[in-house]
């Protein structure tokens, strides 16, 4: 097969492109799956070895080019921090901790955007044994729940069906000292927290069960199920975390550049915190502040600028 020869505008596209990758310091695979190539026809490409019409890889690759230009031009909206040690993080510390040393469990519910997952990555960050697994809706039966657990504890390819798996997970947590943390709790149906107080009982494993309030809800409602009863009387500690306290706000707006005795900035925050979203939508309005002063610690303006962007 006669192989398609690249014109020269072509050939440009493919040097800008090999500049643009070696720029961000990326892989040619990296680069290819942003652009919605595949890897192997950008590497024939590239070696000039493409053997059909390249109009429409050139084109993707010109987009791609395109939008990384854009971004350039843009100052660089700075990362979330990792960890920032707010009173209500050092609660669900406190909790996480208590449910490991005591090989309990613990409930910590309430609403979104109070930072009980970071704490939870936090804690898994410092000490061994901890595994953390996030449900969704797709993960709500039994089999689906010990299935994302078994991902969690590093099995690729998880025995079938949910005694198997189950057997499985027992045989390598048991004796561990360790803590399994179910994040986004509260899409497990009763079946499946009945199938985690069941792991917590066999294993002796630290379990914490980490969501909004229908998490305890569920637990405690009238029309739960009867066997339920037999994880809530297993709860050794509850936290319910409602709100973002003031210090919340202060320790974090410190660990984002936002001066302490910038009052007026604080006071807008504050009052950001208080909506929906709570200290997630702190973080989101000062990241985009901070990218609209330039990088530098942003102004009043900028975050009003920033939070006005982010509420239409």
């Amino acid at each position: 097969m006669t192989q398609t020869l690249i014109e020269s505008p072509d050939q440009t596209i493919l040097d800008r492109f090999r500049t643009e990758i070696q720029r961000r310091g990326i892989t040619q695979a990296a680069a290819a799956k942003e652009a919605g190539l595949s890897a192997a026809a950008l590497t024939q490409l590239l070696n000039g070895s493409y053997n059909a019409n390249p109009a429409s890889q050139l084109e993707k690759i010109e987009r791609w080019l395109g939008m990384q230009a854009e971004q350039a031009s843009h100052p660089e909206m700075p990362a979330a921090p990792s960890w920032a040690p707010t009173p209500t993080a050092e609660r669900v510390l406190a909790a996480l901790s208590y449910a490991q040393m005591a090989s309990d469990v613990a409930v910590i519910y309430g609403g979104a955007g109070l930072g009980k997952t970071t704490a939870c990555r936090e804690y898994r960050r410092r000490i061994s044994s901890v595994w953390i697994v996030t449900m969704t809706p797709a993960t709500a039966s039994v089999a689906t729940c010990l299935e994302e657990i078994c991902y969690a504890l590093g099995l690729k390819s998880p025995p079938q069906g949910a005694a198997k798996m189950q057997r499985e997970i027992i045989r390598r947590i048991a004796d561990t000292n360790g803590l399994l943390v179910i994040d986004e709790a509260q899409h497990l149906s009763v079946q499946a927290l009945d199938a985690l107080r069941s792991l917590h009982d066999a294993t002796g494993v630290g379990l914490a069960l980490v969501g909004n309030e229908a998490v305890y809800t569920s637990m405690t409602g009238g029309n739960r199920a009867a066997y339920l009863d037999r994880l809530f009387s297993r709860i050794g500690k509850r936290v319910k975390l409602t709100r973002p306290t003031k210090n919340d706000v202060l320790r974090l707006s410190a660990a984002m550049g936002i001066s302490a005795d910038d009052n007026d900035s604080l006071r807008m925050l504050f009052e950001i915190a208080s909506r929906a979203g709570a200290l997630r939508s702190v973080v989101k309005t000062v990241r985009l502040a901070t990218m609209m002063a330039g990088g530098a610690s942003p102004a009043l303006k900028h975050l009003q600028a920033a939070w006005k962007d982010l509420s239409l």
